[in-house]
């Protein structure tokens, strides 16, 4: 019994500090006037119940367990304006609150009847254990079920559609439900003689009340620092504050003050210093949240501007290919050089506009395969061909050292390995002057091992940290080739890692040459 007379004292204490917490925090807000009123109804059936378990006659009891009920009358109505304050559909959900604040009120004019408590009863471990009258099944019903389950169905539709942070704060208050309301239904089998097992709310609804505060905090868990930090120095301040009252000399008195003093000035640099970080944290989660939405309207702009330059340069294109080709007459030698070079740019900015596209979708996280039984080795092949005018423009060589034994062919998004292939011999071309790139295939257990080896201007350890990352690029690539964007390699690691695989670089140093290497998992229909 005595624990819970103990359980009841706590919760009482845990309302009221809570609810005046929150509602000093912002008493003209809704969400925390609700919060306070529905903490004091706590309070009100928490220290009832407590005062109702120490009583010794029926006449009291009787009284004290009919206040309890009071109080309880008003939790449900309470929780339900604070769930509408919360979701803020307060003015959308009016009759139902009216309604719901008249039923509290007529169950209210009865809480002190024979209609709604009538006796006390000997049940269990319990001396006065009050019977429900009938007025208190109604309550049951349309009370505390009736407002309660229609919050929580307010809370679950909302779920659906709310973003994260009001998600989490969705999930906080339906936890908390499930310890009180829950909890507290254990009592009600008790009111109609059914002893089936003793009552075990009190000790649940202290969860419930700090869940709660916690859902009107907007779930910032910083801010139960604070809550402790000044519950702590108040407990210790009262401890002092005893001792220095109840010290037997006046030298002690006076000691006790003096202690008392020095404390209260260290714990109000404690709070600041507590308070002082969460407004920190709180302009860097703030600040986080505004460069995560600087960053969507940076990937959804890059994703329109590609679209909107894609479908021109691509008409260029195919008109400078077939003036090229004479489709418009013979072009003279004086003509052709520049009509080339025109060409030459429309695919880098083709090829450019593709990057564009394809970042917006890797950060968009839309990136997509479409698997197909191919051949490794033919992709290959077809970027050799595509890319050799390229190389020997520049005098380089340009070859593929198959394996002895053909690599079988497996599943692969066959567009996403040609870009792949083609980055990384793009790459080789462009930052080698002498010499030239020879890719050798081999299958190593479960896995195809490319390796696309040049004589290039090689790389140091840092520049290798840095290659597959956007927008990244070496000191020889900024000397090489200053039209590089460093958005290839960084393409191609994402590519090569969506099919399960990996990509990395080795370099024994500048001048010395590089070698990328690309592994992939051999996948099979059915995998």
């Amino acid at each position: 019994m005595s624990l819970y007379i103990l359980f009841s004292f706590i919760n009482g204490i845990t309302a009221i500090a809570f609810g005046l917490f929150i509602f000093l925090k912002n008493w003209r807000k809704a969400t925390n006037v609700t919060f306070f009123l529905m903490s004091v109804s706590v309070a009100i059936w928490s220290f009832s119940y407590c005062k109702w378990l120490s009583v010794a006659t029926a006449p009291e009891a009787l009284f004290w367990s009919r206040m309890l009920n009071f109080g309880a009358t008003f939790i449900p109505i309470f929780y339900l304006h604070w769930i509408l304050s919360i979701l803020n559909i307060t003015k959308e959900k009016k009759r139902v609150l009216v309604f719901g604040y008249i039923l509290t009120f007529l169950f209210s004019l009865f809480s002190f009847s024979p209609l709604y408590i009538s006796s006390v009863e000997h049940i269990l471990s319990f001396s006065y254990w009050p019977q429900a009258g009938i007025f208190y099944v109604f309550f049951l019903i349309f009370g505390y079920f009736g407002l309660t389950i229609y919050g929580l169905y307010q809370l679950i539709k909302a779920k659906k559609s709310a973003d994260k942070e009001k998600q989490h704060q969705i999930n906080y208050v339906i936890v908390g439900s499930i310890f009180g309301f829950g909890g507290g239904a254990t009592n009600f089998p008790l009111m109609f003689g059914l002893a089936f097992f003793p009552p075990i709310g009190q000790s649940l609804v202290v969860f419930y009340i700090i869940i709660f505060g916690l859902a009107t905090l907007k779930y910032h868990l910083f801010d139960i620092k604070v809550i402790l930090t000044e519950l702590l120095v108040t407990l210790i301040a009262l401890i002092l504050l005893i001792q220095a009252i109840t010290a037997s000399t006046l030298a002690l008195k006076a000691l006790g003050f003096g202690l008392l003093a020095l404390f209260c000035i260290v714990g109000y640099f404690l709070i600041k210093s507590v308070l002082k970080e969460i407004a920190l944290r709180a302009e860097l989660q703030t600040a986080y949240q505004g460069l995560q939405k600087l960053d969507k309207a940076k990937s959804e702009f890059l994703s329109i501007a590609s679209h909107q330059l894609r479908t021109p340069l691509t008409a260029i294109k195919g008109y400078i290919s077939l003036l090229l080709g004479g489709t418009y007459g013979e072009l003279t030698p004086k003509n052709k050089p520049p009509i080339e070079n025109i060409y030459e740019s429309s695919e880098r900015l083709i090829r450019l506009v593709n990057d564009l596209l394809n970042i917006s979708r890797i950060e968009a996280g839309k990136t997509e395969l479409n698997l197909e039984e191919s051949s490794l080795e033919e992709v290959i092949d077809s970027e050799i061909e595509e890319l050799k005018y390229q190389a020997e423009k520049k005098g380089l060589y340009l070859k593929q050292k198959k394996s002895k034994i053909p690599l079988p062919k497996f599943l692969i998004d066959k567009e996403k390995i040609k870009q792949v292939v083609m980055n990384v011999i793009d790459n080789a071309i462009k930052y080698t002057n002498q010499g030239g790139i020879v890719i050798r295939t081999k299958t190593e257990d479960s896995k195809v091992l490319i390796e696309i080896c040049d004589t290039g201007e090689g790389m140091t350890k840092e520049e290798i940290d840095k290659l597959f990352k956007s927008f990244s690029r070496g000191v020889a690539g900024n000397k090489l080739f200053v039209d590089g964007t460093g958005l290839g390699l960084y393409i191609a690691r994402h590519f090569v890692e969506i099919h399960g695989g990996r990509i990395w670089a080795e370099s024994l140093g500048r001048g010395k040459g590089s070698t990328i290497f690309i592994e992939l998992p051999i996948k099979k229909e059915g995998y």
